[in-house]
């Protein structure tokens, strides 16, 4: 004849009860010595996998975001990167804006700290729950661009562009884009639109849009009343995180005003 734990392991095993199979021993001996109720008990070691299915779920969240680093809003400096809200910035993280599907424009020069709030609200999303896409947009053109020509491009719309409770792409600007991959982004935003929340992160301001997007200045306008009908425009200023680190390190002297 079997042993109880035995049994009870078996029994775990077959539910997909991890968390209770490990934790229920020790659960059981603090119950008994604090002469708990059953019911307390059972509430015990079902909070225990139910914390425990919460974290594999943060754990996978976050790696299909696809997040280059892992960055949270208590390591980001916002006494450096100037200009950007603090209270408007944590009023974001309780992630509101998530659920009434509107858009976020990091803008500001290189360095500032734009991608390093994306990912931490896009984290903060993650341990939520919430299914997130963080992207350059660099490679989300070439991913569009092949999955066209491969055939399978309204299945990865609807995978990795519609699904996402939030879409993060990063770094728009940096490479301008010819004609037909203006439209793939726009078809991109047209997506999204009301049916889903964007973040964006771009180095240049909204008026210089137009040449980045093939000089196509009737498609910019139409991307960027979608993208700003509901949307928190934060613009960053300030020196680069990089920059100032290897100021600090002695690699960079400190730029110092010419004599007149």
């Amino acid at each position: 004849m079997t042993l109880a734990p035995e049994r009870i392991h078996s029994l775990c095993e077959q539910l997909k009860l991890a968390a209770i199979a490990t934790d229920w021993p020790g659960l059981a001996q603090s119950a008994a010595q604090a002469e708990q109720p059953y019911a307390d008990y059972l509430e015990a070691v079902l909070r225990a996998e139910c914390q425990a299915r919460r974290a594999r779920s943060q754990q996978t969240m976050t790696r299909m975001a696809g997040f280059p680093a892992i960055k949270t809003l208590d390591s980001f400096d916002f006494a450096v990167a100037t200009g950007v809200p603090k209270d408007v910035i944590l009023q974001l993280a309780s992630l509101a804006f998530i659920e009434r599907r509107e858009n976020i424009m990091l803008l500001g020069p290189s360095g500032v700290g734009k991608t390093h709030l994306a990912i931490a609200l896009g984290y903060l999303a993650t341990q939520a729950g919430l299914k997130v896409k963080f992207i350059g947009a660099a490679d989300l053109l070439l991913q569009l661009e092949t999955a066209q020509r491969q055939g399978r491009y309204k299945p990865f719309l609807q995978r990795s562009i519609h699904e996402p409770s939030l879409l993060i792409v990063d770094e728009i600007g940096y490479l301008p884009m010819t004609g037909d991959q203006a439209n793939l982004f726009f078809q991109v935003i047209a997506k999204r639109y009301e049916a889903g929340s964007v973040i964006i992160t771009s180095n240049l301001p909204f008026g210089q849009w137009g040449d980045l997007f093939g000089g196509n200045d009737a498609l910019v306008s139409a991307m960027l009343d979608r993208l700003l009908h509901h949307a928190h425009i934060v613009q960053i200023r300030g020196e680069s995180y990089r920059l100032r680190e290897k100021r600090r390190s002695g690699l960079l002297r400190a730029h110092k005003p010419e004599q007149k």
